[in-house]
This record gives structure tokens, C-alpha cells and sequence, in this order.
């Protein structure tokens, strides 16, 4: 009895088990991963002005060296999810929408030039840091404008969101300046508020300056301050508490750099002639960048890139 009863115990266990088995797999995926396996899509939140990360070319497509990062790993979720065929949505974000955008939903991954700090760590979380810049001004050189104590009294833009208005409405409280601070909607109308003389300076990331002034009408007409006045590490901005995303995501960018990938995908838009006037930055990959290449890191503390 007992031994025509164990092969049957067995195959009923066996057949509880495969019952059991697909549901509990199909309950593993949480968060990104189960709505890009739902909806075979991810959307990119990128920008419209913030060269050469993330903006529209003369062809009015997205490019950018954020947006080839963000590409590299929409291939790894696809080798994760095995669904070749998942499609890539855009939709625009400006740095004041960006983190609600990502918090509720309707962005998956942003894909432009974000600070990573501990404070924004707090509403999203950033995969891998992908530059590290920071905040200066651009101002005319006719203004005469060489250092922040210059600018008392004066009339200056930042974006609005950003980290950088941020540190110029707390320095500026500090240093009793009196600077009239006008926040813009954009990079790219900040610098034209310079550029029409409704603003002497604009303070952003001065990777985003060199963008600017390097697709400016006369480039030669402008200044780029000389003193740092933050660190600003950059990172792709995805959602919170989504760990099995994060873990692919962070996979894929540790894969480029230990790869040696990073190079081309850095030289192509630093070092080579880009969209829309084939103009080149020539920005070479900085030191602590290549700090991060070696060990990677997502860290939000500026003090971890000194």
C-alpha cells in the first residue's frame, strides 16, 4: 500500500507545486518592472534645452548623452523582462515638473541633468551619478561682471527648481547681496533674459553654460565665472522603494563604465561635434567623474566627488 501510494503523494505535491509556482512568479515583479511587462512601454522624461544631456536637435528629435544612457538601459530591461519589443514614450519635463512627474507615475525614467541630493533622495532615488558639474554664472562680458560681489544690487536669473536658484536665494540672504533673483521656466529662457539685458547673470550647472554659449549667436560675447560655487552630481532620476528596478537600472550603468562604453558615449557628446550646429563643447571627462567610472557610486553627498 504504502508503495503505491508514495509515487501518487508525489505527483499531487509536484502538481500543488507547478500550481503554485506560476502565480508566485508573476507576483515577483513590483513596481517598474510589472507596469513595463503590463504595458510592453517606459517613458523617458527628458528636456527640451539642457545640451548636451537631453533637448530637441534641429530635426526636433531628443538627443543627448542623458538620453543615450537612458537607451543602453532600456536594454537591460528588456533582457530582464525578455520582451525585445518594449517600446520607449517621451514626455517633456521642465526642472520644476520632473520629480512630481516621476512620483506619481507618469515618467519612468528622467533622463537629463538632475542633481542627486540627499534632500530630493527623499521624493525619488537616482541610479548611478553620470556627471559631475557645477554652479557658476554666465553673463555678458561687456557687463564687466568677474565675481559674485559684482553682482550686488543686480538683477539675475536661475530656473526655477533647480538646485542652483536654491543656493543663489540662500547665498544671497546670507551676503546681504540684494540681488533681485528672477527664476525662469527654462534654460533657455534664462539665457535669453541675459541676453535681451533683462538679467546681468544666470546661475545654473556650468556644463549647461557651455551648451548654452557654445550655440549662442556670438559666442565670444560671453563669460563663464571662474568660481565653482557647488558640486552638482548628475544622475537618472526613477522612482523610490522600487528596489528590483533600481537593481537593473544600477546594473546597466556599473556595466557601461567597467566596460569601457562610457568612453565613446562620452566623447560623442563632449568632445565631438554635436546637434543642432555641429558645434563641439570640447569638455573633457574630469577628474572626479573618472573617480566614478572606477567606483561607481549613486552617493547624494557632494562631498563624496571633492
Amino acid at each position: 500500500m504504502t508503495i503505491m501510494k508514495t509515487p501518487v503523494l508525489a505527483l499531487a505535491v509536484a502538481a500543488l507545486a507547478a500550481a503554485l509556482a506560476a502565480p508566485a512568479h508573476a507576483q515577483a515583479l513590483t513596481g517598474t518592472l510589472k507596469k513595463v511587462k503590463e504595458s510592453g512601454t517606459i517613458t523617458f522624461g527628458h528636456r527640451d534645452s539642457s545640451i548636451p544631456f537631453s533637448y530637441y536637435d534641429d530635426k526636433q528629435q531628443v538627443v543627448g548623452y542623458a538620453m543615450d544612457l537612458c537607451m543602453r538601459i532600456v536594454d537591460a530591461v528588456k533582457a530582464e523582462l525578455k520582451m525585445p519589443g518594449i517600446q520607449v514614450k517621451l514626455n517633456p519635463v521642465t526642472s520644476a515638473t520632473r520629480i512630481p512627474l516621476m512620483a506619481n507615475g507618469t515618467t519612468d525614467l528622467e533622463c537629463g541633468s538632475t542633481t542627486n541630493n540627499l534632500e530630493r533622495q527623499k521624493q525619488v532615488a537616482f541610479t548611478i551619478t553620470h556627471f559631475v558639474t557645477a554652479t557658476r554664472y554666465v553673463a555678458k562680458k561687456s557687463s564687466g561682471i568677474k565675481t559674485l560681489a559684482d553682482l550686488k544690487g543686480k538683477t539675475v536669473v536661475s530656473t526655477s527648481g533647480t538646485t542652483n536658484i536654491k543656493w543663489l536665494t540662500e547665498a544671497n540672504a546670507e551676503r546681504h547681496l540684494g540681488m533681485n533673483i528672477i527664476p525662469a521656466k527654462d534654460h533657455a529662457e534664462a539665457f535669453l533674459m541675459v541676453d535681451t539685458g533683462r538679467a546681468v547673470a544666470f546661475f545654473m550647472d556650468d556644463i549647461l553654460l557651455y551648451g548654452l554659449v557654445a550655440n549662442a549667436k556670438n559666442p565670444g560675447d560671453w563669460i563663464i565665472g571662474a568660481e565653482a560655487y557647488t558640486v552638482e552630481p548628475y544622475g537618472i532620476m526613477l522612482r523610490r522603494d522600487d528596489l528590483a528596478f533600481k537593481r537593473v537600472v544600477d546594473a546597466a550603468m556599473t556595466r557601461i563604465y567597467k566596460s569601457g562604453e562610457i568612453n565613446a558615449i562620452y566623447d560623442k557628446w563632449f568632445l565631438k561635434p554635436i546637434p543642432p550646429k555641429a558645434v563641439t563643447l570640447n569638455v573633457p571627462m574630469s577628474a572626479q567623474f573618472k573617480r566614478v567610472i572606477d567606483n561607481p557610486t549613486d552617493s547624494g553627498d557632494p562631498a563624496k566627488y571633492m
